[in-house]
């Protein structure tokens, strides 16, 4: 048999490492920066550096710590195990170094516009339509090379960590492009063509799975190569990774409602979710048990190598975090963690647990390999490893408990049937844990640090090695089954044909939820007295979106007599056919504003946005002193008005034209009424004006229906 010689490039993999730890300094340090900003609100810097306030770094970390961060760890594993698991060299070297540059840009990009404001609103999805189409581009490249490489190969089976990066690779492409349907106003801002329950079913069929099929799957991939290399031994079980793989494919595209129970979302998508979603223990677990079995015999070697015990934590980890979640979809239990500090928690055991001691522990493998050296100190990996766990838990307990008394105070109600304490009285007694949370995060950050340090060193010590050598025979058209073989080996020597089951397998899923939230109109009943926002609150909106005030407010009562007590009557879908995109909200750091409209007058929302203490003592938000100062761009009113049209709202016919002129009037009624009524004087242009009119309009229209019902 002829054997070919090839070689394997180190180029590629070394880069996307550098750019993992850098990246992960960056992402950990922006979280660390926004839990103090949260205990602290001074450290804001609202007056000096809205570009730096919570609202807007928030996007801006989880999309560090997703996207470049884990993004970046991603492809170091594809890039470094692809090639030896198929024994042939990478497809293309200038589309790897494409994909690198390119994924890099984007990061930039996205930090970068994050900051300016320019947003989508939709968690996880925040970037606008331009980077969007960047992003596909790039994802598109990716997935060139990858399959380049797969049929270009001298091995005929496909080891099992690369079906999990071949589902990962067209499962992120379907979600990514079905969630990222919108209309362009501008190069920097679009509007979502989906609306209100639609736009939140979406976003969460997207949301879910881009921690199932970006954090998690493909991570399953690195765990299946990189740890049977640090153990040197095989998986425990070929059987159990099948069953593993396709189940968990299955199941896991099924799941994002959970993330709206007791919302507006039609019953059956509900309890949709929750059932695949308790069904995912099974797969879920299965993954894990395989990993942790395949260091049996092993232990003592566990106890003295740090890279191991990252596994270790990390597999275990990926096993909480997994039993937690399909715990979380239950109604009862939902209804204590949806909003709170529990979600919190749960999403960062999974995203430091996981998502960083599996990548910490691959770079601290791979770095001594890429560098021909050995590892500078096994004692800093290993007191980065303790940092890491003390991090963790100091970070996750402070979440929990802080999610319990709040519900506890949330739901307290006085003998005499009132509700015992204010939403300021909670969020007072929380702020402690909070700064533990911080102290937890900047603890595992010092770790990340030592690793830097660690991985420095060992690169002085050594020397790139930026091609290894090796052999192997070419791949013979005659294919004779090994003995024992199962059904399963006939798809392992089809790459196409897992690309193409892999997507069937995670689209049923999607399709069965989908389809007929958007074609059955029984789903989503409309409400005759809620109308389209007019320019001013359209404007205000946008506003609102920019500086991230979604990330701590909901807009999303549930049917809960303690929610409705405190907020007013619980939401319904009619009322969001509008809104575009949806506003419901994952965490409710401050009140929920559903119904907020005329609570307060013009000017306690217009002294709240100056200094909120001014009017909740004690309050944690940030002042918005920019939109006192900045004028409300009213060019793009047009273009505003003209999108909502194309997507059904139903203004009258080339309202476009005249929008400005009720804009003017609402806007100048509103600064009329400040300065007459309250002595406040301010522009009718500036944007704090807008953002009055949208806050104001809030619930509006559901009162009135009310209103007219108690009429009849």
């Amino acid at each position: 048999m002829q054997v070919e010689q090839f070689s394997y490039d180190n180029r590629a993999p070394k880069l996307f490492a550098i750019a993992t730890v850098f990246w992960g300094v960056i992402g950990m340090l922006i979280g660390v920066i926004i839990a103090f900003q949260l205990a602290f609100p001074i450290l804001n810097f609202s007056e000096y550096l809205p570009h730096l306030a919570f609202g807007r770094l928030r996007p801006v970390h989880t999309n560090a710590v997703i996207f470049a961060f884990v993004g970046n760890g991603i492809f170091t594993a594809v890039y470094y195990s692809l090639p030896r698991l198929l024994k042939t060299s990478m497809w293309s070297s200038k589309l790897s170094k494409i994909h690198f540059w390119g994924w890099q840009s984007i990061i930039v990009l996205a930090a970068v516009t994050l900051m300016f404001g320019f947003t989508t609103g939709k968690e996880y999805a925040e970037l606008e339509w331009p980077i969007d189409i960047l992003i596909t581009l790039i994802w598109v490249v990716f997935g060139i090379n990858m399959f380049g490489t797969i049929l270009t190969r001298r091995e005929r089976h496909l080891y099992v960590a690369i079906w999990f990066f071949i589902a990962s690779w067209v499962t992120v492409a379907m979600l990514h492009i079905v969630n990222s349907f919108e209309i362009p106003v501008s190069l920097f801002k679009s509007y979502s063509w989906y609306a209100g329950v639609q736009d939140a079913l979406v976003q969460w069929w997207y949301g879910h799975n881009a921690v199932a099929f970006f954090l998690t799957t493909p991570y399953l991939g690195l765990m299946y190569y990189f740890l049977p290399k640090a153990a040197d031994r095989p998986v425990y079980s070929y059987r159990l990774s099948i069953v593993h793989f396709w189940s968990l494919i299955f199941l896991y595209i099924w799941a994002g409602p959970h993330h709206l129970l007791y919302t507006a979302l039609p019953d059956w998508a509900q309890s949709l979710g929750t059932v695949f979603s308790i069904m995912l223990i099974l797969p879920s677990w299965g993954g894990m048990l395989n990993g942790l079995f395949t260091l049996r015999g092993a232990w003592d070697k566990v106890r003295e190598d740090p890279i191991l015990k990252f596994f270790v934590v990390a597999v275990t980890c990926y096993g909480m975090s997994t039993f937690e979640g399909p715990m979380l979809s239950l109604k009862n239990v939902n209804a204590i963690s949806h909003y709170s500090d529990w979600t919190v928690a749960h999403v960062h055991i999974g995203a430091l647990g996981w998502n960083g001691f599996m990548t910490f522990g691959m770079l601290y493998w791979l770095f001594p390999r890429l560098f021909n050296t050995k590892l500078y100190s096994t004692k800093l990996a290993s007191s980065h490893f303790w940092l890491g766990t003390l991090g963790i838990i100091l970070y996750a307990i402070p979440m929990y408990w802080s999610a319990f008394r709040s519900y506890f105070m949330m739901t307290a109600f006085t003998p005499e049937g009132t509700l015992e304490y204010q939403f300021m009285d909670i969020v007072q007694t929380v702020v402690p844990f909070y700064i533990m949370r911080a102290v937890g995060g900047t603890i595992f950050l010092i770790g990340v640090c030592v690793m830097v340090y660690n991985l420095y060193k060992t690169v002085q010590a050594g020397k790139f090695v930026e091609e290894e050598t090796a052999e192997a025979p070419a791949l013979s058209k005659e294919y004779i089954a090994p003995k024992n073989s199962i059904w399963h080996a006939f798809i392992e020597r089809k790459p196409i044909l897992l690309l193409v089951l892999s997507l069937i397998v995670v689209g049923i899923g999607g399709l069965i939820e989908l389809i007929p939230t958007f074609l059955v109109k029984e789903n989503i009943p409309t409400i005759s007295s809620v109308k389209p926002y007019t320019p001013l609150e359209l404007q205000g909106r946008d506003i609102y979106v920019r500086e991230g005030c979604y990330n701590c407010h909901s807009q999303m009562i549930r049917p809960f007599r303690y929610e409705v007590t405190r907020y007013g009557e619980y939401s319904k879908a009619g009322e969001f056919v509008y809104d575009h995109p949806f506003q419901w909200g994952s965490k409710r750091t401050g009140p929920d504003l559903a119904r907020v409209g005329g609570k307060y007058s013009d000017s306690w929302h217009f002294n709240h946005l100056l200094d909120p203490t001014s009017m909740v003592p004690g309050s944690i938000m940030p002042s918005y002193p920019n939109l006192f100062e900045n004028s409300l761009d009213i060019s793009s009113t047009r273009s505003k008005i003209h999108a909502m049209r194309k997507m059904g709202v139903p203004y009258v016919e080339n309202y476009e034209s005249t929008a400005n002129d009720d804009l003017q009037k609402q806007a100048n009624k509103i600064s009329e009424g400040l300065s007459k009524d309250n002595k406040i004087e301010i522009g009718a242009d500036k944007e704090i004006i807008a953002v009055i009119a949208y806050l104001q309009r809030l619930g509006r229209d559901i009162k009135l229906q009310n209103k007219g019902q108690a009429s009849n």
